[in-house]
């Protein structure tokens, strides 16, 4: 049974590989979890997660655009952005602890990343929490 860390990773995965051009990735959704070992419940927060990413793509990106200081979303890493996307759209639309989100996401950045990918999820992320909450 994988972890919700696992999911989460297998979510920055999915919208990688759509952001990149495989726009038939949903077709492999199944595979991809069962491969992953992603059931039952964690399936249910699997597909949660990625069907709100993208019915709600364009308020998580203008939620992200609106805290990148120097860079436009689409001049940042792919994998930054499917991170960011992925732990904004946790931040503003579901009731999970924001802190957890934030932390979640700084350690897929450390592990999929650069070096300095952390510091900036962690900067994005705060922001838009911290903007939630107002």
């Amino acid at each position: 049974m994988a972890t919700r860390h696992q999911v989460r990773e297998s979510i920055v995965g999915l919208l990688y590989a759509g952001d990149i051009g495989n726009a038939g990735i949903d077709k492999f959704i199944d595979e991809l979890f069962e491969e992953k070992k992603i059931r039952n419940l964690q399936k249910d927060f699997a597909l949660s997660l990625y069907n709100g990413i993208k019915d709600n793509l364009t308020a998580v990106d203008l939620a992200i655009n609106k805290h990148l200081k120097e860079w436009d979303l689409n001049q940042i890493g792919t994998v930054e952005r499917a991170i960011l996307r992925l732990g904004a759209y946790e931040i503003l639309y579901t009731e999970l602890d924001n802190a957890v989100v934030i932390n979640e996401a700084i350690e897929l950045a450390k592990k999929l990343c650069n070096e300095t990918s952390p510091k900036f999820v962690n900067g994005v992320l705060d922001a838009i929490s911290k903007e939630e909450v107002l």
